[in-house]
């Protein structure tokens, strides 16, 4: 395959793209990525050099780059990751959030018709469901957004869902839980809070702390992709978990645990407002096919741990 990867020096896609380059390495990979503050170069500079790879800097809503992009490097596939994804910030001012995540899909899908791309993957999210006190969300439920994030990338599912029924552009559309890994931005708890509590400071717990999320590790949902490029059926969606359901504060009191801290070093603040209680997704539609997840969640989470222990020259930057 020839790959169009968006967003790739992000945290999924640059996982994506070095899981891609190490199990086909037949595939040639052009990661287009506007280097906004989530997306680090430092992700993939072990493989800058190789000629299966090609980097390109630039915006997704640039529509002359996108198509040029297509047409030099004979694309046929796309990957979707690129998306302004923290919830605060799209709470703060949601207009990134509206540009990039829905102009900037529907620019993608406007040149992948027009260069009759054989294979779309639109990487959405879990939170485009809403919350869910019991049970869990199949691929057909109504979609309840809460924040402009989650509201932005619904639109933009919609928005993929309809090229494939209006011109039959190969899509497909994956709603994950929520990731964990290494190269992750420090906005997100988990990397958040492990290098806060390096650094010797408080962690801020929102509300009680009994949000209820599935976590999946990176490599997993790495895997989930690639393995929907090659068995996944175009017009379909779905739902990735990793079958992981924990409180924020079992989260926390595990992290505190990995790194000596005591609870004393917990800070409770005031709730983000419309912060959904509960994520949970029924994955038997994708675990059907042949997929389930391989890293044990306490496992993944301690060798996540370690690594931002063992290297602050990628995060520390950051931080400042």
């Amino acid at each position: 395959m020839k790959l169009l990867v968006t967003g790739g020096a992000g945290f999924i896609g640059s996982n994506f793209i070095r899981h891609m380059m190490k199990t086909h390495p037949d595939d040639e990979i052009v990661n287009l990525d506007a280097l906004t503050y989530a997306g680090n170069p430092d992700n993939l500079k072990d493989i800058n050099n190789d000629p299966r790879y090609t980097f390109a800097r630039g915006n997704i809503c640039d529509n002359k780059l996108v198509n040029t992009i297509l047409e030099r490097h004979k694309i046929d596939t796309i990957v979707h990751f690129a998306a302004e994804s923290h919830v605060d910030r799209s709470i703060a001012d949601a207009s990134a959030f509206v540009k990039t995540n829905v102009l900037g899909t529907h620019t993608l899908l406007d040149a992948a018709r027009r260069h009759a791309i054989r294979k779309f993957i639109h990487i959405s999210t879990d939170e485009v469901y809403g919350s869910i006190p019991e049970g869990s969300f199949k691929e057909t439920d109504i979609l309840t957004p809460s924040s402009p994030y989650s509201s932005s990338k619904a639109g933009s599912d919609l928005l993929a869902h309809s090229y494939f029924t209006t011109y039959n552009l190969p899509v497909i559309i994956t709603r994950c839980t929520n990731n964990f890994g290494p190269c992750q931005y420090p906005e997100k708890l988990i990397p958040l809070f492990v290098t806060n509590l390096i650094d010797g400071k408080k962690v801020p717990v929102y509300g009680s702390g009994k949000n209820i999320r599935d976590w999946i590790h990176v490599n997993d949902h790495c895997r989930a992709v690639d393995f929907l490029l090659h068995k996944g059926n175009s017009g379909e969606i779905y739902n990735i978990g990793g079958g992981s359901e924990r409180t924020n504060r079992e989260i926390t009191e595990k992290i505190l645990e990995l790194l000596r801290k005591d609870e004393s070093m917990i800070e409770y603040v005031t709730d983000r407002p419309g912060h959904d209680f509960r994520y949970s997704l029924d994955c038997s539609k994708l675990r059907a096919l042949g997929w389930k997840p391989c890293h044990p969640f306490e496992e993944g989470l301690e060798d996540t741990v370690n690594w931002y222990v063992q290297n602050e020259w990628w995060w520390r930057p950051l931080k400042k």
